[in-house]
């Protein structure tokens, strides 16, 4: 699969609320406001990994459509991934 700049930058802002998260952590920051951060990151990267699901489920699809093949397996798989990550 080729990943475009879009998940690339994604995943590069999470990369930095990371760092945030452990700035704040040094620096003693408040429980509540770690945890609030903490959130934001999971968040973002639950939103990466359903963009890269969808769009890899998407170019599945066509390759098999084009090929005159079933798709309903390749759609439960991706839920079933999008599952087991949470």
């Amino acid at each position: 699969m080729n990943y475009d700049d879009d998940i690339k930058r994604r995943l590069r802002r999470v990369e930095g609320q990371v760092r945030g998260v452990l700035k704040m952590i040094e620096e003693e920051k408040n429980c509540k406001d770690v945890v609030s951060q903490l959130s934001a990151v999971r968040s973002a990267v639950d939103k990466a990994m359903a963009y890269i699901v969808a769009v890899n489920l998407e170019q599945c699809i066509l390759e098999e459509k084009e090929s005159g093949r079933d798709t309903g397996k390749l759609v439960q798989e991706a839920v079933e991934l999008l599952i087991k990550s949470r």
